[in-house]
C-alpha cells in the first residue's frame, strides 16, 4: 500500500484500541499504586508514591491528548464501516478525548499531587480526630476542584460538572427536585417504622475475634460468586473496591472486634461492586465497552446485594448458623428472627456506612449539600464542621460528639471525589428496581439464598448489567434491565412492604 493511500477503517479501528489499552495499562498501573497507598505503604512512602501517581497520571494525559489520536477519533466517527459497538466506543472515547483536551498537564499534575497530600493528612486526622490537621490541605484540593469545574464547563451550577463526571447527565436541578420528593417520604416511613419497633435495638455484646469474622466474610464472598483467582480482600481505613482488569478486582474491609456485623456488610456491599468488575466483557479491556455503566449504576449493585440480599430474611436464616458457630457464647439468646430485626433496625446514627436503609439517605443529602455549597462558594472548608453539625441536627436529630464521627468519617473528599455521593441515593433506587425485576422473573429467590445458593443473583446480573459495559447511560440501562424508568415509587413502596408489613 502506498503511503498516499489510507489503511483501511478496520485497520484503524485497531490503531484506535491499542492506544486506548496503553492509556489503561499507564491508568491501572497507577491504580495498583493507589491501592497499595491504601493498604500496605509505609508511612515514609508517602511523599515519593504522589510523585510516583502524579508521573503516571500525567503521562496518561498526555497519551490521551496527542493530536493524532484526535484526529483518528475523528475520522472513525464519520465513517460507516463501523459496526454498532464499535462506533459506541469511538463515540464515548471521542467524548473522553475532547473533554481531557481541556486539561493543561500541569493541571493534571498538580490536582494528583494535591490528592495525594490532602489523603495523607486526612490519615493523620483520622488519628488525631481533628478536622483543623486537615483543613488546608482539603482547603488546597477544593480550590482546585472549583477551577476544574470552570476547566469542565457547566451550564447552570459548577457542582454540576463533577456530578457529571459520576453519571452522565446528573445536575443540580435533578437531584434538587429527587431529594426533594425522596426526603419527606422517608422521614413519613421512617416515623412509622419506629412506631412500631418494640424495645430497643438487639445488641451483640462480646469480642468478636477478627480472625474469625475475617474468615466468615471470605466465605460470604465465595458464595456470592467473587473470584479469589481473580481478586482479593485486604483492610484499609476505608472500605474500597478497585479493579485493574475483570481478572484482578480488589476488596478492602475493616474489623470491628465489639461488632462482626460491620465486617460482613461490609464484604457484601464492597462484594457487589466486585461481582460487577469481574463481570464487565474482558475482550473490551480499555475501552469503554470494557468499563462500567456509572458510578450510580455501580452503587446499585453494592446496594442491591448489601440490602435486598444481604438484609433479607432469606439471607439471615443462612447467615446465623454461621455466625453461632464462629461466635457461640455471644449468640446464645441471639436466633435468626433476632438478627433479622437487629439489622433491619431504623434508627438515626452517626456514621453513614452503618446507617439503616432508611435514615442512609439523610447521610447522602448532608454531603450533598456541603458539596454543592462549596463548589458555589458559599460555603468555606473551615465551616464544614459547624455546617455538619447543623444538618446531621436537622435531618437525623443527632450531635456530633467529635470530628471522626462527624465530617472525618469519608474518604471522598481526600480522594477529590466531590460529586461522588449523590450515586449512593441513586443507586439505593437503582438497585431495588433491580430487586424487583429480578423478583418479578425469579419469584422463588429467597429460598436459594436460604440454602446458600447465592448463583441466582449473580448470573442475573451478569445477563442484565455487567455485559453491556458503558453502552447506556444509567437511566437507559434502567428502562432495558427493569423495564421501566426509574421510579422513585418503587423504592417507597419496598420499604414500606419491608418495615411496616414483612417485619
Amino acid at each position: 500500500m502506498k503511503k498516499s493511500e489510507k489503511a483501511p477503517i478496520p485497520l484503524k479501528y485497531q490503531q484506535y484500541v491499542q492506544q486506548m489499552q496503553k492509556i489503561a495499562d499507564i491508568r491501572f498501573a497507577n491504580a495498583v499504586l493507589q491501592w497499595d497507598q491504601e493498604t500496605y505503604l509505609p508511612a515514609k512512602g508517602a511523599g515519593v508514591r504522589g510523585r510516583q501517581i502524579a508521573t503516571l497520571a500525567e503521562t496518561a494525559h498526555a497519551l490521551f491528548s496527542e493530536d493524532w489520536f484526535g484526529d483518528l477519533l475523528q475520522e472513525l466517527s464519520s465513517t460507516d464501516r463501523l459496526d454498532e459497538n464499535q462506533r459506541k466506543n469511538v463515540t464515548l472515547s471521542l467524548e473522553d478525548y475532547i473533554k481531557n483536551k481541556k486539561y493543561k498537564p500541569q493541571f493534571v499534575r498538580k490536582l494528583n499531587e494535591q490528592v495525594n497530600i490532602t489523603f495523607h493528612a486526612w490519615l493523620d486526622a483520622r488519628k488525631k480526630n481533628d478536622f483543623r490537621v486537615w483543613e488546608k490541605e482539603l482547603d488546597h484540593l477544593i480550590s482546585l476542584k472549583k477551577e476544574e469545574s470552570y476547566i469542565l464547563g457547566f451550564e447552570k451550577h459548577p457542582y454540576d460538572a463533577h456530578l457529571n463526571e459520576f453519571d452522565k447527565g446528573i445536575t443540580v436541578e435533578f437531584l434538587d427536585e429527587n431529594f426533594a420528593r425522596l426526603l419527606p417520604e422517608l422521614k413519613r416511613v421512617q416515623l412509622a417504622v419506629q412506631g412500631k419497633q418494640d424495645g430497643p435495638k438487639p445488641l451483640l455484646k462480646g469480642i468478636f475475634d477478627g480472625e474469625e469474622q475475617w474468615r466468615l466474610g471470605l466465605t460470604i464472598l465465595k458464595k456470592m460468586g467473587f473470584d479469589f483467582n481473580a481478586g482479593r480482600l485486604d483492610r484499609s481505613e476505608h472500605p474500597f473496591t478497585i479493579s485493574f482488569h475483570t481478572q484482578d478486582v480488589r476488596i478492602t474491609t475493616r474489623i470491628n472486634e465489639q461488632d462482626p456485623t460491620q465486617l460482613i456488610w461490609t464484604c457484601i456491599h464492597e462484594g457487589g461492586h466486585a461481582l460487577y468488575e469481574q463481570g464487565l466483557p474482558a475482550e473490551s479491556y480499555g475501552l469503554p465497552l470494557g468499563e462500567a455503566c456509572s458510578f450510580s449504576i455501580h452503587e446499585s449493585q453494592s446496594r442491591f446485594w448489601e440490602n435486598g440480599i444481604g438484609r433479607s430474611r432469606a439471607f439471615c436464616h443462612f447467615l446465623f448458623p454461621l455466625l453461632k458457630n464462629c461466635f457461640p457464647d455471644s449468640l446464645q439468646r441471639w436466633n435468626e428472627d433476632i438478627l433479622y430485626r437487629a439489622v433491619n433496625w431504623i434508627q438515626p446514627s452517626l456514621i453513614r456506612t452503618e446507617a439503616d436503609e432508611i435514615t442512609y439517605h439523610y447521610h447522602v443529602a448532608v454531603r450533598y449539600e456541603l458539596e454543592k455549597k462549596l463548589m458555589n462558594n458559599e460555603l468555606k472548608t473551615k465551616d464544614i464542621p459547624i455546617l455538619w453539625a447543623d444538618y446531621y441536627k436537622d435531618y437525623l436529630g443527632l450531635s456530633i460528639p467529635d470530628d471522626n464521627n462527624g465530617c472525618l468519617q469519608d474518604v471522598h473528599w481526600a480522594h477529590g471525589s466531590l460529586g461522588y455521593f449523590p450515586t449512593y441515593s441513586l443507586g439505593s433506587l437503582y438497585g431495588v428496581q433491580l430487586l424487583n425485576q429480578y423478583s418479578a422473573t425469579y419469584p422463588n429467590w429467597e429460598k436459594d439464598i436460604a440454602n446458600g445458593d447465592f448463583s441466582g443473583p449473580h448470573k442475573w446480573l451478569n445477563r442484565e448489567v455487567y455485559i453491556y459495559g458503558k453502552k447506556f447511560t444509567s437511566l437507559e440501562l434502567c428502562n432495558i434491565s427493569t423495564c421501566k424508568p426509574l421510579q422513585m415509587s418503587q423504592f417507597i413502596t419496598y420499604l414500606e412492604n419491608k418495615f411496616l408489613i414483612k417485619l
